[in-house]
């Protein structure tokens, strides 16, 4: 039996509507490949300052149909299931490749599009959960608009069904933020969900494409099931698919098959009520709805623009001009959905230049990441969380009780440490994946917590909330300004930053991405690493740095007694300094190497120097240590932050 993916045509049309700007529309067509449809009756106009580009696919024709293919039209069987629906026995053979990385399997799309092969890894994850977490249960389903969750959520939905699932909650037009997957199972206690994304990675037909599991708590699954997986892709034979048309996701509403549903629910609804509830909404919109304050947030045709304009302009007050890139795009533009200096160019071009807003905010792919900018100002993601934490009591009424503990993953910068330590609260640092901190937030131990990958949340959900991070930061500044009259100076995200410097020192901070890199050498630079720590001892000098410890980084899960090995080479020195070295998992091909280097400075009258100035000695001694070059060919990064 083949699971025949509706063919889609892309439309676009560019329309100049006034004599000093151009805007872009996408129309809505039977056959487009624009999620406008989800930013109410109309898109909302786009910052005249950000560049769009019209998508450029090739005809869905040049595709092979997306199917789930018996080895022969006649070796498929029939089961009648209790549920009145034919269950077709697909035999299948087993894939090579389907290990998950820190967050799900991610690979180009095209290897997505292989027969069986997306089926394959979510019957084998039907395969590796006990019965009683989805038989009878409900399943959330959702996305981030990129190309091939449409096609991707029909096989979903069918072998959901086939496997014994009683009812499925997808988002309208397969559209969910990560973030707003977590928050659907939480409110509707759901036994889990499926997020269709690749995050920050690029989409489209050239590009990528993810899947992961949640579990009943909203958090991503543990390594013990996703070991479970990869084991059982190594040997799946057959596939339970239920046979039943393709589901029209382009309405709000119930369809019924036999016992089992699928809903298609409102992307926005649960998870905007969830915000309500976090914040001072208020607060916020006194703050949006000043005369001399600006905002702007550029969701880069990713899945926040989905959720941008119903929170930020109709429940916030901010202007319709606010929203950037506002139109989910199935490949993002062409833009690369990723909030750095580098892939949000457009938006820090405009932070930094003449009459720039106030503040400035962009999120990823699925929603997850979150950069905030000032006035010719950029925060770093490691000294956000610790600016939120320190503040959190006071802006944010979630938090008015204290928060019950803090944690970080390991490469990220000690600045929330010291937030901790001030705060007499618990802390923690765990290894980098999402789902090191749900045991923590499950076990009551933790509230506010965030990685230097521009990721940051709290347990509210768990996951990290790229648009959390913004209304908490907006928190914070209409906090500090609620008595400033119109008029008055404003205390600006410049403020905020260096008065935390300040009070807690100022921890220079810096990573350096080698993206896709020959994987052969990437591998072979960390087992030299490995090697030098074998050999290293404490009292070690290195140039000007004395070694208190070097190690590969291991971490015991207080709350299960689970344990994680080699999640990254570190090199700390006795002033503080770091240097670790980590391959990524999040990328869909090659290795991504990741260097982080991070140096703790008191002295106030040294906290406005440059970060990378600051920085060189140890950025140096970093590449020397590693033979970075010698070993993967690379002489700069390919992305800086």
């Amino acid at each position: 039996m083949a699971l025949y993916a509706p063919k889609h045509a892309k439309l676009c049309t560019f329309a100049a509507y006034s004599s000093n700007l151009c805007r872009v529309q996408c129309l809505l067509h039977s056959s487009a490949r624009s999620l406008s449809f989800l930013n109410s009756t109309a898109a909302p106009p786009l910052f005249p300052y950000l560049s769009f580009n019209k998508p450029n696919y090739p005809p869905s024709s040049s595709y092979s149909p997306l199917s789930v293919t018996a080895s022969s039209p006649s070796s498929s069987t029939t089961l009648a299931q209790s549920q009145g629906l034919n269950i077709k026995l697909i035999p299948t053979k087993p894939i090579e490749g389907q290990k998950t990385g820190t967050s799900g399997l991610r690979k180009k799309v095209k290897v997505f599009m292989q027969d069986n092969y997306l089926a394959n890894w979510i019957q084998a994850l039907f395969n590796s959960l006990p019965p009683e977490d989805y038989k009878d249960g409900v399943l959330v389903l959702g996305g981030d608009g990129r190309y091939f969750n449409r096609e991707a959520s029909q096989i979903i939905i069918k072998i959901a069904a086939g496997n014994g699932v009683a009812k499925i909650l997808v988002g309208k037009e397969g559209i969910l933020s990560t973030p707003a997957v977590s928050a659907v199972i939480r409110k509707r206690k759901a036994n889990g969900g499926f997020i269709m994304s690749a995050s920050h990675n690029p989409g489209g037909p050239d590009y990528d494409w993810g899947i992961k599991f949640n579990y009943s708590s909203g958090q991503p699954a543990p390594e013990s099931i996703t070991d479970k997986i990869y084991g059982n892709t190594l040997s799946i034979s057959e596939i339970k698919v239920a046979d039943i048309p393709d589901v029209d996701l382009t309405s709000l509403g119930v369809t019924k098959y036999g016992n089992f549903t699928v809903e298609v629910v409102d992307p926005v609804a649960d998870y905007l009520e969830l915000m309500e509830d976090v914040f001072d909404f208020s607060l916020i919109r006194s703050l949006l709805s000043r005369p001399d304050f600006r905002f702007i947030f550029d969701a880069m045709h990713a899945v926040t623009g989905a959720y941008a304009k119903p929170i930020f302009v109709d429940k916030l007050g901010a202007g319709l001009n606010s929203v950037a890139n506002g139109v989910p795009l199935e490949d993002f533009g062409h833009g690369h959905p990723d909030p750095n200096l580098t892939y949000a160019k457009d938006l820090v071009n405009i932070m930094y230049g003449e009459n720039a807003p106030d503040f400035g905010a962009a999120s990823d792919g699925d929603g997850d990441r979150n950069m905030i900018l000032g006035g010719e100002f950029f925060v770093t993601p490691s000294d956000s969380v610790a600016i939120i934490a320190a503040n959190a009591q006071e802006a944010i009424p979630y938090f008015q009780s204290g928060p019950k503990g803090l944690a970080r993953s390991m490469p990220t910068s000690g600045a929330l440490d010291r937030v901790a330590q001030k705060l007499n609260l618990p802390f923690y640092e765990v290894p980098t994946g999402w789902k090191f901190f749900g045991n923590l937030m499950d076990a009551g131990k933790l509230s506010i917590c965030g990685e230097e990958s521009f990721g940051t949340g709290s347990d509210h959900i768990r996951e990290k909330d790229g648009i959390w991070a913004v209304l908490a930061w907006l928190s914070i500044i209409a906090y500090l300004n609620k008595t400033r009259r119109p008029g008055e100076q404003l205390i600006s995200v410049a403020d905020v930053v260096k008065k935390h410097w300040a009070t807690y020192g100022r921890n220079f901070f810096s990573r350096y991405d080698y993206e896709e890199c020959e994987s052969e050498g990437a591998n072979k630079m960390v087992e030299h690493l490995r090697d030098l720590v074998s050999r290293s001892k404490a009292g070690d000098k290195y140039g000007n740095y004395v070694l208190h410890l070097a190690d590969d980084f291991n971490y015991t899960d207080p709350v299960d007694g689970s344990v994680a090995s080699k999640q990254g080479v570190r090199f700390i020195f006795t002033d503080g300094s770091r240097i670790i070295f980590r391959l990524s998992g999040t990328g869909s091909a090659g290795a991504t190497v990741r260097l982080y280097i991070e140096q703790f400075e008191p002295d106030v009258s040294k906290h406005n120097l440059d970060a990378q100035a600051a920085l060189k000695p140890l950025i140096d001694l970093a590449l020397s240590l590693s033979k970075l070059k010698d070993f993967t060919g690379r002489e700069k990064p390919t992305v800086i932050t």
